[in-house]
């Protein structure tokens, strides 16, 4: 059977790993397709899809993208773009500026709260100011003390309604699609099931996304439990959406699952790659 996850990072976002490195730690635990989904981010296509190329495993370009939906932030995964389209590559520089900004706030949250020098913390776990996310937060949250490992960060700190959370208008969903499709690529709805919003709320969404010409949804993924996912496997037929997989890996010791150890995807759904 082959093995595939469709969700994972590296150093060219909130990952603790090179882009090569990502995908030779992939081959080695039995992964044969594999995506890099930096997010707002292109740049490590290209080491990545080498790496995969030595290691004989198949590559597939990915980003996830932040998209701001009824002032809630969601995450569109696009897989097999082509990394070289200017209005993708154009629109993702946008958002990555718009990082730095919400980066530089969030630290000022933090130094009110009685965290000092929060962002310089931040951005030493960065690559540059562009991609500093509330993961690399977190990260220093953690080397400083402030809080027991990243759960602890996140609940203490960096989620709504704790003082390192900044509300932050990304693009629409309907922009993220279109950067996407126009890209040759699939919109996926990246782990439905962390998104704290009702059922009507996650109706609306996922008939948003299809109407918009959304083409699936993570249906396993270790943000959900097992309850969720089959929810979202019904979802997926009910909506008319193919299914993905992904471990959404960020590094050793902070992802739930390795990655090569995704569970096997419902057979009572059309997976992503089903005409790849």
């Amino acid at each position: 059977m082959t093995r595939y996850d469709l969700h994972c990072h590296s150093t060219c976002s909130d990952g603790l790993l090179s882009p090569a490195d990502v995908v030779r730690r992939a081959a080695a635990n039995g992964v044969d397709v594999i995506a890099l989904t930096d997010h707002d981010q292109l740049a490590g296509l290209d080491e990545a899809r080498e790496a995969a190329l030595d290691a004989e495993i198949t590559f597939i370009d990915g980003a996830e993208l932040s998209v701001t939906w009824e002032n809630e932030t969601v995450h569109v995964v696009a897989l097999a773009i082509d990394p070289a389209n200017e209005a993708l590559i154009e629109g993702l520089a946008a958002v990555r500026g718009s990082r730095d900004q919400r980066a530089r706030r969030i630290g000022e949250s933090l130094a009110a709260a009685g965290v000092p020098d929060a962002f310089e913390g931040a951005r030493a776990h960065a690559m540059s100011d562009q991609l500093i996310s509330r993961t690399h937060f977190a990260r220093h949250l953690v080397d400083s003390g402030q809080v027991r490992d990243m759960q602890d960060a996140f609940r203490r700190f960096l989620t709504k309604g704790k003082p390192g959370y900044v509300a932050h208008a990304w693009p629409t969903l309907g922009e993220a699609v279109g950067w996407i499709h126009g890209a040759g690529g699939r919109a996926v709805i990246a782990h439905p099931g962390r998104y704290k919003l009702t059922t009507a709320g996650m109706r609306r969404l996922l008939a948003e996304f299809r109407d918009l010409g959304g083409d699936a949804i993570e249906v396993v993924s270790p943000s959900h439990t097992a309850a969720q996912s089959a929810d979202f496997v019904a979802s997926a037929r009910v909506f008319g959406f193919k299914a993905s997989s992904g471990s959404d890996w960020h590094g050793p010791g902070e992802s739930r699952w390795e990655l090569g150890q995704l569970p096997p995807m419902p057979d009572t759904v059309d997976p992503v790659w089903a005409d790849w």
